[in-house]
Order: structure tokens, then C-alpha cells, then sequence
């Protein structure tokens, strides 16, 4: 992959864009429109809790090049003061430009799991992963006072990161998360793709029959993004 150009944007327009966000059920209202949407700098790894039990590793080796790459520029992906841009060729076909392609913070919610606030990843699992093993502390964007009817979609792991696994594809009968609703997580689900196009992407279908919902897209890390 080479990156051709890149177009950076501030916090304000990050906010702007996210406060956009809908549901994709109970008719679609905006999640984050009475909400509190804050970007927080130098966020501890350890402080994060996910709602994912796995990541791939061929997207945290994308994610890891792309964090090389932008850092000769300049650029720490990890520590973004809003978002960017970026548009790229890869290494064999260098006639055609692809872009624009969206970067931004991690999304966190304050989710209330038990009577006690965690800090649930939304968006950008990979990410915080990647974080975690180049040892970075991580720009967020935390919402809190999001309507307590419409938590996130799926529970936190139950054993935090201890809980999460690397694994080079996602196997048969894989459980990924364990939703609020099995039968129909989608009415929580935060269409991010509508604000920031192809943040989000469709990840193979796995749960046990028992536990089986449509395809959706778990987290940022799309394939044409190779992040």
C-alpha cells in the first residue's frame, strides 16, 4: 500500500458528523443527538472494555503498517486530535487512487454493565488492540448520557481483554459477541457507515445456530481501508 495524500479535519467536524448517527431500529433516532460527545487524549489501553471476543490478525498487521506509515509523516493514528482522510494505491495496480478513506478515534460509550459505568469500545476494536501492543496510549471520543434505553448492542466480554484472541480467520461456530437482543441486535446497532463512509464492514456469519444473527459490521476496519 502507498498512501498518495491525506486530508486532515478537527474535532469540531469529528463531533459534528458523529452527532449524526441513527439506530438502525426503534425508528432510527439520532443515538448521540442529546448525548455528550468529548475527545479524550492519552486514554489508557487497560481503561477500555471490549464487547468483541476477537481480533484478526491480518488487520492488526494492516493497522500496524498503516501506523509506520503515517508516522513518517508526522501522523500518530493512535493519537488523532479529530480525524483524517487518506487516499492510497497499492502495490499492483499503482494507476488507480483509492479514496477518500475515513481515520478516526476510536468510538467509547459509558455503558452502565451491573450498576457500574465501564468504558464500552463501539468502534474501533482493532485499533485499541493495535494500540495495546505497540504499547500507545489512544485518542477516544467518549459519549456519555446516551439514552439508557438504547445501550450498545452487545454485552461486554466477560473476562475483559483476557477474554479477546487473535486468530488468522474467523472459524465455524465462532462466537463473536454476545448480543443484547440475539434475535434482533440490529434495532441497537450505531450505523457509523452513514457519517464517516466505510468506517464499518461485514464480517463473516459464525455464532452457533442457537445464537445466529444477520451479518452486520463489527467494528472499523474495512478491507479497502486495509486497517
Amino acid at each position: 500500500m502507498i498512501i498518495t495524500d491525506i486530508k486532515l479535519f478537527c474535532e469540531a467536524e469529528l463531533s459534528s458528523r458523529l452527532c449524526k448517527t441513527r439506530l438502525k431500529g426503534h425508528s432510527q433516532p439520532l443515538i448521540y443527538e442529546k448525548a455528550n460527545l468529548e475527545l479524550i487524549q492519552q486514554v489508557d489501553t487497560n481503561l477500555l472494555v471490549p464487547a468483541q471476543r476477537y481480533v484478526l490478525r491480518e488487520n492488526f498487521m494492516r493497522i500496524s503498517n498503516l501506523y509506520l506509515q503515517f508516522r513518517q509523516r508526522g501522523i500518530n493514528i493512535f493519537q488523532l486530535n479529530g480525524g483524517l482522510f487518506f487516499w492510497k494505491k497499492d502495490h499492483i495496480n499503482q494507476d488507480v487512487d483509492e479514496g477518500p478513506i475515513p481515520l478516526i478515534p476510536p468510538v467509547v460509550e459509558v455503558s452502565i454493565e451491573n450498576g457500574k459505568p465501564v468504558m464500552l469500545i463501539n468502534d474501533g476494536m482493532h485499533r485499541v488492540y493495535a494500540a495495546r501492543r505497540f504499547g500507545q496510549k489512544i485518542n477516544i471520543v467518549l459519549a456519555t448520557g446516551v439514552p439508557a434505553e438504547y445501550p450498545y448492542y452487545a454485552h461486554p466480554v466477560e473476562n475483559g481483554w483476557d477474554g479477546v484472541v487473535e486468530l488468522d480467520e474467523l472459524p465455524d461456530n465462532f462466537v463473536k459477541k454476545t448480543y443484547r437482543n440475539p434475535h434482533n441486535y440490529k434495532e441497537l446497532f450505531r450505523d457509523f457507515n452513514a457519517v464517516f463512509e466505510g468506517v464499518q464492514t461485514q464480517r463473516k456469519r459464525t455464532n452457533p445456530a442457537f445464537d445466529r444473527v444477520p451479518d452486520h459490521a463489527d467494528d472499523r476496519v474495512p478491507d479497502r481501508v486495509t486497517t
